[in-house]
């Protein structure tokens, strides 16, 4: 096992500092043949973050569920997509498009 000398921010986040040495990676670099476009600075920074950091959403391409408990899969500027709940995506401008695609008024009618 590895112990990790965290930031207190991410213990405060329930991290815990010690590893088994199997969950360990070397880091690699972004290889941009395998993963043309992707913005290296785009992954989540765990130290300062405020809630006010917004990712650019593309639109909203499919649903799973019904109703609130409904999860969406979600494209994002950057060409990643994201399965989101729909507590997490309720105020995002793309819903209403996603809904008029659909033909439905409101989450309660998906």
């Amino acid at each position: 096992s590895f112990k990790l000398d965290l930031p207190s921010n991410m213990k405060q986040r329930g991290i815990h500092p010690s590893f088994h040495a199997s969950l360990l990676r070397i880091h690699v670099p972004n290889d941009d043949r395998r993963f043309p476009g992707r913005d290296p600075h785009q992954v989540l920074a765990l130290g300062d973050t405020t809630e006010s950091e917004e990712w650019p959403v593309e639109k909203i391409i499919d649903h799973a569920g019904k109703g609130a408990t409904a999860s969406f899969l979600v494209q994002w500027k950057s060409g990643d997509t994201t399965w989101l709940p729909y507590a997490e995506i309720k105020h995002l401008s793309a819903l209403p498009a996603y809904f008029d695609a659909l033909g439905v008024e409101s989450i309660a009618k998906l």
